[in-house]
């Protein structure tokens, strides 16, 4: 077993640099557009079947998208402008950072959480960051690891149970009607009844778009967060803590005791944060308040702003840490801390030009699509009718395996849903549009830290990068394998429990 292990571990340490990856991947997606161009398939859609075509890339008119978008549309623009928020959350970390909060917090917090209750806790507070989506990757993930190099342990550790339970638990939470939540459940309404599919559960009870998961969801959070502290305990903590790390030259823990400035400047931090809040709670119940639009669909603008508004949070709680504990002088001295912190990004602006542009080409050449119709044509041929039980699995597979290739939960969600919420009502009545999407839910979410295609992989092996200079992208894929394994069999098994005792997924 160690010998297969250390085989796996050497093949791991193969995988180029995910720079060089996604070159590759583009490269190869050129070649394969070029062979496949032409090729037509269909998918239904909202309103019946799609004709869907492979683009020959090769050709001038599409040669020409790749110039005119590379970098506007695929690059700065990738995500509604992911890239952008990337940096706005850098800076405005780096302001704490650089005033000393971070370190002064984590040294109460080390000091008041015991160490065996921080795996639970960090896989936890990833689950729920999936509230506020890109907050979990770009705020608790470095957060994590600042608070086990303040520890003296690995801060690998951390940062891997962060970031297990913000992108492999991201569709659970105690929340409901999340964004995931919406985006699922309203697709899903629309792919059932434009194919006569009721929307309702299997005991005939309406479903509701937004809270038709709820009940899996909540129970859910609770599993993954256990699961995952015992696989960090288990299986990644043993592992990592015989490796060696170092600590950045920029960030100074200093002694795990708090200095008279730094309990003036938490005073002030703490004074500072109910103004702060109060400052975002007058923009979400002002300017960015929720209100129906032309449509007749609900826009939150309060949550599509979230992430500008926590690093507003950070840079007035910084800032006011750093004045009173005499860190900062002058305004000067925030702007120089922002720079300091611009300084750590220039591997993310590589290695998202070249990722994002590989994406961009995977959606525009309609290989993602085409790659997801071979996955569904051949859950399609195994024949499962009879089963719902190995008709659910042999979904759940289909999915983690095009997961694999194809990134984005609403992408694959737009693709698939329109396939299998119709086909498999009509195969098995058991299988309802709310259980489809739960098992959809389980799939995607499951094997997002194994894959290179997650847009934030590379964003978070630059992170882990600070601790560990050598750290490859099969390294990192290797370290979460346990956590994604794990979700994976624990939650397909408690979406079976529901599904097989009758217990109502949401309401």
């Amino acid at each position: 077993m160690s010998t297969a292990y250390s085989r796996i571990e050497r093949i791991a340490r193969a995988i180029p640099d995910p720079v060089l990856l996604f070159i590759g991947f583009y490269v190869l997606a050129l070649a394969a557009a070029a062979l496949l161009g032409g090729t037509t398939f269909s998918t239904l859609g909202p309103n019946g079947p799609v004709e869907q075509s492979v683009k020959p890339m090769l050709a001038t008119e599409h040669v020409r998208w790749i110039f005119d978008n590379a970098l506007l549309a695929n690059w700065l623009g990738f995500g509604n402008g992911v890239l952008g928020v990337i940096l706005i959350v850098t800076l405005a970390i780096g302001v704490a950072e650089h005033a000393g909060l971070l370190g002064a917090l984590i040294k109460k917090a080390g000091r008041q959480v015991p160490m065996r209750w921080m795996p639970l806790l960090l896989v936890f507070l990833g689950i729920m960051s999936s509230l506020a989506t890109d907050a979990g990757y770009l705020v608790l993930i470095p957060l994590a690891g600042l608070l086990y190099a303040a520890l003296g342990q690995n801060p690998l550790i951390g940062m891997a149970a962060a970031f297990a339970g913000v992108s492999a638990g991201f569709s659970a939470n105690l929340i409901p009607a999340t964004p995931p939540d919406v985006i699922v459940g309203l697709n899903a309404k629309t792919f059932a009844e434009a194919q006569g599919v009721p929307f309702a559960s299997a005991d005939g009870t309406p479903l509701n778009a937004a809270t038709m998961n709820y009940f899996f969801m909540v129970a859910s959070t609770f599993l993954l967060a256990v699961v995952g502290a015992w696989v960090t305990k288990r299986f990644v903590a043993p592992k990592l803590s015989l490796q060696p790390w170092t600590k950045p030259a920029d960030l100074d823990l200093g002694e795990f005791t708090l200095t008279e400035s730094e309990r003036r400047g938490l005073r002030a931090a703490a004074w500072t944060t109910p103004v702060a809040l109060a400052v975002i709670a007058g923009f979400a119940y002002g300017p960015l308040a929720s209100f129906t639009g032309a449509d007749g669909r609900e826009v939150h603008p309060f949550l599509n702003n979230v992430i500008l508004l926590i690093s507003f949070y950070f840079v007035a709680v910084g800032m006011a840490f750093g004045f009173a504990s005499g860190k900062f002088r002058a305004l000067s001295d925030v702007v120089e801390a922002m720079t300091k912190q611009a300084n750590t990004t220039g591997y993310i602006l590589v290695l998202t030009f070249f990722s994002y542009n590989f994406l961009g080409l995977l959606t525009y050449s309609g290989l993602g699509a085409y790659i997801t119709y071979l996955g569904a044509q051949g859950l399609l041929g195994l024949g499962l009718a009879d089963n719902p039980v190995l008709l659910l699995i042999g979904f759940i597979l289909t999915t983690t395996l095009i997961n694999l290739f194809v990134g984005g939960l609403t992408s694959k969600w737009l693709l698939l849903g329109p396939i299998f919420v119709p086909m498999l009502y009509q195969v098995n009545p058991q299988m309802t549009p709310d259980l489809v999407a739960a098992a959809y839910r389980v799939a995607d979410s499951s094997t997002n830290i194994v894959t290179p295609m997650m847009a934030y992989a590379g964003i978070i092996l630059a992170f882990m990068r600070r601790y560990r200079p050598d750290l490859t992208i099969g390294d990192m894929m290797l370290m979460m394998v346990p956590y994604s394994a794990c979700f994976l069999v624990s939650w397909t098994a408690l979406l079976l429990a529901f599904f097989l005792f009758g217990i109502p997924l949401g309401f």
